[in-house]
């Protein structure tokens, strides 16, 4: 880097290192002017101050006009993947495979972060890219899948802390439906069915069979079909056979037209080990 960069990025470390002491680990170019006059940087400066900063690696750009403070500035804690996530759209949950392995169902990492938002939401997208329902966006080195949903189907959620962020997250019977919807984006079927021997006992009946309800009669389906493989009394699980749906869904929606019909369920169990040729 030259000299006159590393003196403008310089100077505009105390902004950053203040706008970390305020908790402010992502911010906008906005909040970094309001900032820019305790630190003796005019706010005129502070769009070329960020420019070296953003050279220097001392920050990353999210997106146009948003940044998150890196790894490199001494003494400050960097911004989380999924800290990153909540200010990249909102409303947002870190959600699916991110979500399962947070909640400790599943011993595979994922290569992205899930984030579960709204159709309404606006999102980030790479500049080119046609609009879909689950979107990829490069951001500080991690790419972020949008999963979007309608309105009424954003719940489940609960706040925790993960390192000093405070975020929101699918909770692990949410998680688990979402593994049932789309299992492409929680490792695969068979993943999700291994989250549910883990969650074991612990598993909240009344809930997830709750949300089930609340989310679409293939899910509640497929999940009355692998609750009663787990042994639970049909007495439990009387809401979710009482449901109407017409036709079969396929158990595994990612797997192949293949398999037995179970008419309790109304599903086609396409499972490897169930499919007779």
């Amino acid at each position: 880097m030259a000299t006159n960069d590393v003196i403008h990025a310089g100077i505009g470390v105390e902004l950053i290192r203040r706008l970390a002491a305020e908790g402010r680990r992502i911010f906008t170019s906005g909040q970094a002017r309001e900032f820019a006059p305790v630190v003796g940087i005019s706010p005129g400066y502070v769009t070329q101050s960020l420019h070296y900063l953003a050279k220097a690696g001392w920050i990353v750009r999210l997106h146009k006009g948003l940044f998150a403070i890196s790894s490199a500035i001494p003494g400050v804690a960097p911004a989380h993947e999924f800290e990153i996530a909540m200010a990249l759209v909102q409303p947002a949950a870190i959600s699916h495979w991110s979500a399962l392995h947070y909640h400790g169902l599943t011993e595979q990492v994922p290569r992205q972060v899930f984030v579960l938002t709204t159709t309404e939401a606006s999102i980030p997208r790479i500049r080119g890219e046609k609009a879909k329902d689950i979107q990829g966006y490069a951001a500080a080195g991690i790419t972020y899948q949008f999963i979007r949903v309608k309105t009424e189907r954003f719940f489940g959620t609960e706040k925790v802390w993960v390192d000093e962020a405070r975020i929101t997250i699918t909770d692990p019977e949410r998680t688990l439906l979402d593994g049932l919807s789309m299992p492409g984006y929680c490792g695969d079927f068979a993943e999700i069915l291994h989250a549910f021997e883990v969650k074991g006992d612990a598993l909240n009946l009344d809930r997830i069979i709750k949300y089930a309800i609340r989310l679409d009669a293939a899910v509640a389906k497929r999940l009355g079909w692998v609750l009663e493989q787990r042994g639970i009394q049909a007495s439990r699980l009387k809401p979710l056979a009482a449901l109407q749906i017409k036709g079969y869904r396929m158990l595994d929606p990612s797997g192949p037209r293949k398999g037995s019909y179970n008419s309790r369920w109304r599903v086609q169990e396409n499972l490897p080990g169930r499919i007779v040729e």
